[in-house]
């Protein structure tokens, strides 16, 4: 399908399945090679995050255990600037090295409030891994070390990512016809 309808919105076909996977394994070769012989935990940001966490733990070839949390700043096509936890974490991560999976990194404050609440519980490290990241967009420094993609500032559905809860299932990646 090079165009489809959500909502009251067109989008187009931008970026094909085939494509997004090469890049996660890409990704997934760097955290392989960048944590040999350690043993992360991944923590996927849900809901969006759960494709791309998927699929770059089937290509993982490190001793790793994945984790999620599921943190809430959007609303229809625009960030609220409000972030809410909803389900938090519970497993230790004191001494633990920790790479946070997320779908997009946009404004970034997100990955800013995670960062700080996660540097309470004392890691080893934290890293972020993340499908999309959109530079002209943050609002805060953020250091995103593994990143599929970087993408202009436009608003995109499908693998993950979706427009008022719709569009998730999709494989291919759509940015929205204005």
């Amino acid at each position: 399908m090079s165009t489809i309808k959500i909502h009251d919105k067109q989008f187009k076909l931008s970026i094909p399945q085939e494509d997004i996977e090469k890049e996660i394994i890409r990704v997934s070769e760097a955290i392989n090679r960048d944590y040999k012989g350690k043993r992360p935990i991944l923590l996927g940001v849900l809901n969006g995050c759960f494709m791309f966490a998927s699929k770059l733990m089937q290509h993982l070839t490190i001793e790793c255990e994945i984790s999620f949390v599921k943190l809430s700043s959007y609303q229809g096509t625009a960030t609220t600037g409000v972030i809410k936890e909803v389900i938090g974490l519970s497993e230790s991560l004191t001494g633990r090295d920790v790479i946070i999976v997320e779908d997009i990194v946009d404004t970034g404050l997100t990955m800013q409030r995670m960062m700080e609440s996660l540097g309470t519980r004392e890691p080893a490290s934290i890293e972020i891994a993340s499908l999309f990241l959109k530079p002209e967009r943050l609002q805060v420094p953020v250091n995103v070390k593994y990143s599929a993609f970087t993408i202009p500032d436009r608003f995109i559905v499908g693998y993950g990512l979706d427009y008022d809860g719709l569009g998730r299932n999709l494989p291919n990646i759509y940015d929205v016809v204005e």
